[in-house]
């Protein structure tokens, strides 16, 4: 069956926060620990709950390290943010064309839409699938069903597209088709070992699988 549902991890897909991400995570750290991460030092927090890779730094701090986390990431998203090459102009073909479109993050939702808006594509995302929906994140599949339930679609139909091993999981673990990303900071070599139905050089990339004029 033609693909005619599209999910997208936010950042590190859509848009470009990795830069955010690492200097939210170097500024809490150091406030923290005291210790002054690398950039490769911190590269393995990226993907999973910020929570989750709180804990493996300090399980008694990680609550404290989150609120210092999220103060700084949102304080800075304007400054830092922005959409990869071809996004924009994708997302609104897409969106013109009648695809339904979703995101599926493991961000809190409230910050994955404060994403969106800076970039201006809030307006094609009617769904936002974050940690706030759900008990389980991916590579679990619930985030990724919850978001075909919203948008009434099944798996068979749809296709998850994200930067890290989570997303390609997550969708392969719902059933849907996965597309990875080049420009994942994890490196194409590592999505492609999870051998993705598809690999993007670029979002744009979708227009010619999908084929859409």
């Amino acid at each position: 069956m033609a693909i005619r549902t599209i999910l997208f991890d936010l950042d590190g897909t859509l848009i470009d926060t990795n830069p955010l991400i690492l200097a939210s995570f170097r500024h809490t750290l150091l406030k923290h620990t005291g210790r002054a991460y690398t950039d490769e030092e911190i590269f393995p927090f990226i993907g999973p709950p910020l929570i989750e890779s709180l804990k493996d730094v300090d399980e008694d701090q990680a609550e404290a390290m989150m609120h210092t986390y999220r103060t700084h990431n949102i304080a800075n998203h304007e400054a830092y943010v922005k959409p990869y090459p071809t996004v924009i102009e994708t997302i609104r073909k897409l969106h013109a064309e009648g695809f339904k479109l979703a995101i599926v993050t493991t961000k809190i939702t409230e910050t994955a839409r404060l994403g969106l808006d800076i970039t201006g594509l809030s307006q094609y995302f009617d769904v936002v699938i974050g940690l706030t929906e759900v008990e389980h994140a991916k590579p679990h599949p619930e985030p990724v069903l919850k978001a075909l339930d919203a948008l009434g679609e099944t798996p068979i139909d749809a296709l998850m597209i994200g930067d890290n091993h989570h997303d390609i999981e997550a969708g392969q673990n719902a059933g849907t088709k996965t597309a990875g990303v080049s420009w994942s900071i994890k490196g194409k070599e590592t999505l492609a070992a999870l051998e993705p139905d598809y690999m993007l050089e670029a979002l744009s990339d979708l227009l010619t699988i999908l084929e859409v004029e």
